[in-house]
């Protein structure tokens, strides 16, 4: 990796950039024929901690980097350096780390990757994307799951969605690809006028360049994609593989596994075939939008 790429790699935020050292280590130590064990005595650690490192799942002291480093034969200041820098941001806590009395651990990490991205493609039945949801929408969910928390508390969690957002107006933001079920967009979450200029928001964000949303209607039938909502998450890096995220009540599932991403990767393309073509989306939302107007009165 070079200054260049460790530089730019510093907007991904920390999970990425610990992901991406610890594929770094990883190879490093393979290719010097050095035991996970072995390099966990070097750093005073245990076996299971260098397996952690490597997998980016807990944070890095640059001295440990800088000691399995010269275990693994990396002596020039020239191939040390961009490592080093990369250990230090993946330190760096994310937009996300003021949250972190809210937000558990589990979707931290979700955070750090969907900040990292470069394409995503979400399949949702029961709930608008969270990265298309109008703050009111948005403060309806977090309450059907909050209800009890203090006012300022259900304020913080809706910003942290209107945050999250701001990946799809950066310069070069990730492609979002949406398939929704119509159940979702008629579910009427926080009453006639939140659904209203949630579906209006939904319209104009079939007009971005880098967002694509398609509705699979009620006459589909069931569909490929009967077990629940997930997302595939892909990365610039050729180091990291695609994930698949499954949200859960009390935590997530992230599969990474080549025959897992694949088989999710066919529900995906599947869903795209049963549902509307993507030129029918703004109609479909126009239709939806009258319909609530109307029952509005």
């Amino acid at each position: 990796m070079t200054a260049a790429q460790t530089d730019g790699a510093a907007v991904a935020g920390p999970t990425v950039l610990r992901m991406l050292l610890g594929a770094q280590l990883r190879r490093l130590r393979e290719a010097c024929g050095v035991s996970r064990e072995a390099a966990g005595y070097e750093i005073r650690g245990s076996e299971s901690k260098i397996s952690r490192m490597e997998l980016g799942k807990v944070g890095f002291k640059e001295r440990d980097i800088a000691d399995l480093l010269t275990l693994y034969g990396v002596t020039d200041p020239a191939e040390r350096e961009p490592l080093l820098v990369l250990a230090r941001e993946a330190n760096q806590p994310g937009w996300w780390h003021r949250y972190n009395d809210l937000l558990p651990a589990w979707f931290q990490a979700y955070l750090g990757l969907e900040a990292a991205t470069t394409r995503i493609r979400t399949y949702e039945v029961q709930f608008i994307p969270g990265l298309l949801q109008t703050p009111d929408y948005a403060r309806a969910v977090v309450q059907l799951g909050h209800g009890r928390a203090p006012a300022d508390e259900i304020e913080r969690r809706v910003q942290v969605r209107v945050e999250r957002q701001q990946i799809l107006s950066r310069p070069h933001p990730p492609h979002l690809w949406a398939v929704v079920d119509e159940a979702a967009l008629r579910r009427p979450i926080g009453g006639p006028q939140v659904m209203h200029d949630q579906i209006t928001a939904l319209i104009a964000a079939t007009k971005l360049p880098n967002v694509r949303l398609q509705v699979i209607p009620f006459d589909a039938g069931g569909h490929a994609a009967a077990g629940g909502a997930f997302s595939i998450l892909r990365f610039p890096e050729q180091d990291l593989p695609d994930i698949v995220y499954i949200e859960q009540l009390t935590s997530a599932l992230y599969l990474d596994k080549r025959e897992d991403v694949e088989a999710y990767a066919v529900a995906m393309e599947q869903l795209c075939i049963e549902a509307e073509p993507l030129a029918r989306t703004p109609d479909l939302l126009h239709g939806i939008l009258r319909d609530i107007d109307t029952a509005a009165g």
